[in-house]
């Protein structure tokens, strides 16, 4: 069948065949079919929508479009996390050797961070040495040793999310629930994991700002992933407000390894318990009492901590950072944001934070773009706290003064005081399964 049958039929509302999607996106990806073609059977996507049964063909034509690793020389069962991204988010960096203390592999491919929305990668490699291109054998000898290793995604895994997500942003075709459902999950599948759990974010920071869009989203996830065969399961959370209090890549995993010595920020604390637990109880580990209970234990021991060292250093990294994280470099310039006046921090613009991280270098608005690994932002007050005039809301630091003026407006701008103290909002909104 031709392209342009495909996009008609697709446009005039019908169901696609699996044979027709998979054909559409091996043309697109061999170049044998051209970006607007691509663009109009995206913007059908878009305003048509696509069943369960479209949207899981789409998702494993896109794994199936490069490379899709087996990691046969891993042994015993593998889970993954992965989170649709937000502000202040550094959970794998906790949770994933936390679930490795345990006993259940977590060999973890991560990305870079862009725009608002950090990367674990960016994170981790403000760790000085800290290696993410190992090579396959390299990665499977340290997840078999340590229980745990972070590297980046491959450049030839699901070549056609690449392709079609650039075309997408320069499209207005970005937000449409299959074509987010499939880029998240074609990546995710072809790294062959046998169990996932998703963290669906949802609130002002996240890419789905409502908790029904989020919601479905992370159905169609689901329902992805079990059609593919794997143990899926979803949590949905709240992004209205920066996780934990550090925003920036070296304070960042500074908070991780606090947490996993107990001196973490109660709202992350219980985000990284709560995933550790569900990545566990899908792992056939137990109940969810004993896996907290477990998860708990590796925390107050140390052993999670240790972990975490082991898996530094067999990356290259200094281990003593780990135990030690005063090592970390801290930024030549800082200033502390004062309350304009008393009341109560009622809401935020969460991404407005993670730009202001932004302006200060702790992120990136192009790929090629240079991160700062100690600028960023230590937050003191957070939605429903309250605060007096003059006092300190939030810590900026930048390796260049000029930086600070304009994230120090932004994050003003971004933060809304008034006189009633807002109602309390769970962390935690919902599971899917």
């Amino acid at each position: 069948m031709r392209p342009y049958e495909i996009i008609k039929k697709k446009r005039d509302g019908h169901e696609l065949s699996d044979t027709e999607i998979r054909a559409f996106i091996a043309g697109y990806v061999a170049g044998e079919i051209p970006d607007y073609q691509a663009a109009a059977l995206c913007m059908a996507i878009y305003f048509r929508g696509m069943t369960p049964a479209e949207t899981a063909s789409l998702t494993m034509a896109i794994r199936d479009s490069g490379d899709t690793l087996h990691f046969e020389g891993i042994h015993g069962l593998r889970v993954d996390k992965h989170s649709t991204g937000g502000v202040g988010d550094k959970t794998s960096l906790a949770v994933a050797p936390i679930v490795a203390a345990l006993g259940v592999k977590v060999a973890k491919m991560s990305g870079r961070g862009l725009g608002h929305t950090g990367g674990t990668v960016d994170k981790l490699e403000a760790i000085t040495g800290f290696r993410t291109d190992l090579t396959t054998a390299e990665f499977e000898t340290i997840v078999n040793k340590v229980g745990i290793a972070i590297v980046g995604q491959s450049a030839d895994l699901a070549p056609a999310d690449k392709l079609l997500y650039a075309l997408r942003d320069v499209t207005a075709t970005v937000d449409s629930l299959p074509l987010i459902a499939s880029s998240i999950m074609g990546k995710k599948l072809a790294a062959d994991d046998d169990c996932i759990l998703l963290d669906v974010k949802t609130g002002s920071g996240a890419f789905m700002k409502s908790e029904a869009d989020s919601r479905a989203l992370a159905e169609a996830m689901v329902d992805i992933g079990r059609r593919a065969g794997k143990r899926v399961r979803a949590l949905i959370t709240d992004m209205d407000r920066p996780l934990g209090n550090a925003i920036g890549n070296s304070l960042e995993v500074i908070e991780a390894i606090e947490t996993l010595n107990g001196r973490g920020p109660a709202d992350f604390t219980e985000l990284c318990v709560a995933l550790a637990t569900h990545m566990l109880v899908i792992s056939d580990r137990g109940t969810v009492e004993e896996c907290e209970a477990n998860v708990r234990r590796v925390m107050a021991d140390g052993s999670a901590l240790d972990t975490f060292a082991a898996m530094v250093k067999a990356q290259g990294g200094d281990p003593e950072w780990i135990y030690h994280p005063e090592k970390f470099p801290r930024a030549p310039y800082s200033r502390e944001v004062p309350a304009p006046a008393d009341g109560y921090i009622v809401s935020v613009d969460c991404e407005g934070y993670g730009t202001a991280a932004l302006l200060l270098g702790a992120g990136r608005n192009r790929k090629e773009d240079v991160i700062d690994p100690a600028a960023g932002i230590l937050l003191h007050a957070k939605t429903g706290d309250a605060v007096k005039a003059g006092q300190p809301m939030a810590t900026l630091y930048a390796s260049r003064e000029e930086l600070l003026d304009g994230a120090e407006a932004k994050l003003l701008a971004s933060t809304v005081i008034g006189k009633d103290k807002p109602a309390a909002r769970p962390l935690i909104v919902g599971v899917v399964e």
